[in-house]
């Protein structure tokens, strides 16, 4: 993608100690592009020369272009953009935002629609009852939360669960009933999920053996791009070495070096930025990828992915 947007943060908002909501307004003044119901925009942070993108999914309903919202959460393990927008910025700010795309759509022939979150999972979801409501679809709602959020959550989803099942689950996995969930469920319905990647797991596994079509079953991943070992990549068509560190992804290490990589979601979903590998093993950490490509080892993710080893060669 390219090309962004000047945007002008309108306020924030503390929900809990570690999630904020920041609302966004054209800083130029106008409206902003129409948001598919389910999509994320890309934020491009500066804290003096170093230089973060973030993928953040809009929580505000699709269709107000006069102000986009996201909710983010300050992490430990943050590489530094949510941390960032936490501590340094406010209101009045200006920063760069590129369009909205999604990568998470809503099945237009669903008979139901069953959306099934974990933590700040929840975020694309609130653009979707947005948009459920607006279409008198059929549909429920299932969040997981820590205990202590419970009362968070619940009072984000308050105004959709007036006509429809919304239940906010603070007892964890163990006591949340995933597999009579999805084998109640009516044929022709769908299931949506975001969170940890064991929660989105096995909402996967379980629809499968439960017989649900593959087809019916979808999940947003923004990826985990935790560290590694550093190592060194090198990039033949831009005739560069470029050292990618133990908190940084391969993707960051490239764009810090200036060269410009595609990217999209940066969280090993969309296959954007997917690059052919010249020699080195790839210890694949994305979710587009195929397991014959993963075993084939000629391409990677690197917004997600990095080596197993000291050395990448990459066509890039």
């Amino acid at each position: 993608m390219t090309g962004t947007i000047p945007v002008r943060v309108r306020e924030i908002t503390a929900l809990a100690p570690t999630l904020k909501r920041f609302a966004f307004e054209p800083a130029h003044g106008g409206a902003f592009p129409t948001a598919p119901a389910g999509g994320h925009v890309m934020l491009t942070l500066r804290d003096g020369a170093r230089v973060m993108k973030n993928a953040y999914s809009l929580v505000s309903p699709p269709g107000a272009r006069g102000r986009y919202e996201i909710i983010v959460r300050k992490v430990a393990q943050s590489r530094g953009g949510s941390a960032f927008l936490h501590a340094h910025v406010a209101a009045g700010d200006v920063l760069e935002m590129a369009p909205p795309v999604s990568l998470f759509p809503l099945a237009a022939t669903a008979r139901k629609h069953v959306l099934i979150a974990g933590g700040i999972g929840i975020t694309p979801m609130l653009s979707f009852l947005a948009e459920l409501q607006a279409r008198g679809a059929r549909f429920e709602l299932h969040h997981l939360s820590s205990p202590e959020e419970v009362p968070v959550f619940e009072r984000l989803l308050a105004p959709y669960a007036v006509d429809a099942d919304i239940r906010v689950h603070g007892g964890g996995r163990a006591a949340f009933d995933l597999a009579g969930l999805l084998s109640r469920q009516p044929l022709g319905s769908h299931v949506y999920t975001c969170g940890p990647h064991s929660l989105m797991d096995a909402v996967g596994t379980t629809a499968l053996a439960l017989g649900w079509p593959r087809g019916s079953v979808h999940k947003e991943s923004f990826g985990a791009a935790a560290g590694g070992l550093p190592f060194k990549a090198v990039l033949t068509r831009s005739g560069m070495e470029v050292m990618v560190g133990e908190n940084q992804t391969l993707l960051e290490a490239i764009e810090a070096a200036g060269v410009a990589a595609r990217c999209l979601c940066r969280g090993g979903a969309c296959g954007e930025c997917v690059t052919r590998v010249e020699e080195g093993e790839v210890d694949h950490r994305d979710d587009f990828l195929s397991d014959a490509e993963k075993a084939a080892g000629a391409l990677i993710m690197p917004c997600v992915s990095r080596a197993r080893g000291p050395r990448l060669v990459l066509d890039l």
